[in-house]
């Protein structure tokens, strides 16, 4: 379990670095009725990251079949490919963009359309529905609990700990407000403008960290 969390920890910070969707709760959270509409978006983010990363498991161990023991490796290979190509594309989108964190079909007007309270959860759904980068990140991390001989507890475990640190820009917002509602709005603020600086960056490093792992272990097991 342990060598799965070395895994999952990074990948879950990784999948967190999302200015859009950290502005969008912020920007919620400033809105009338604030507070519920916060709380329905971070409700509609954590359901979807669930349904998606339980999913993912289920999928991983349906395939890891005995018939197959290079399976497993092969399938490293392929995902660390993957995730190599989604750090050069972000890279190279965010120059085309001029270093912009908008994410496509989703800007200021799309959170400022969310304030409305009844449609948070659904926004919420969507928004990490379409967070290319982040489910790039979700999926290695998912293949890595889904590979783990464990108990289901500690997979339960490791799922949730995916899932919380995935959907950080979402809850941790508004549990800020809710601890320190004062000092937490400059604090937010403050994150938000670090995130909109570093995130691309950082998340870029820690796609092409996680794709060459995943293909230089894959790889050493398929000549193993």
């Amino acid at each position: 379990m342990l060598a799965a969390l070395a895994v999952v920890i990074p990948l879950g910070l990784g999948g967190a670095v999302s200015p859009v969707m950290f502005t969008e709760q912020t920007v919620l959270l400033a809105g009338p009725d604030g507070a519920t509409a916060a709380m329905r978006y971070a409700a509609g983010v954590v359901l979807t990251t669930v349904v998606i990363v339980v999913a993912l498991v289920l999928f991983g161990r349906a395939i890891s079949l005995p018939t197959e023991p290079h399976l497993d490796a092969t399938l490293d290979v392929v995902v660390g490919l993957v995730l190599v190509n989604v750090a050069v594309l972000v890279l190279v989108s965010g120059r085309h963009r001029g270093g912009s964190a908008s994410r496509k079909g989703g800007d200021d007007r799309g959170a400022s359309g969310s304030r409305h309270t009844r449609a948070a959860f659904a926004f919420g759904v969507f928004a990490m529905a379409t967070n290319v980068t982040t489910l790039a990140l979700i999926a290695p991390a998912a293949k890595e609990i889904s590979r783990t001989d464990v108990e289901i507890a500690a997979e339960a475990v490791l799922v949730l700990v995916l899932v919380a640190l995935v959907t950080m820009p979402a809850w941790v917002p508004l549990a800020a407000t809710r601890v320190a509602p004062g000092p937490s709005q400059s604090a937010l603020a403050a994150v938000r403008d670090q995130i909109a600086r570093r995130g691309r960056g950082f998340t870029v490093g820690v796609l092409s960290a996680a794709g060459l792992f995943f293909v230089g272990r894959g790889l050493i097991r398929l000549l193993g």
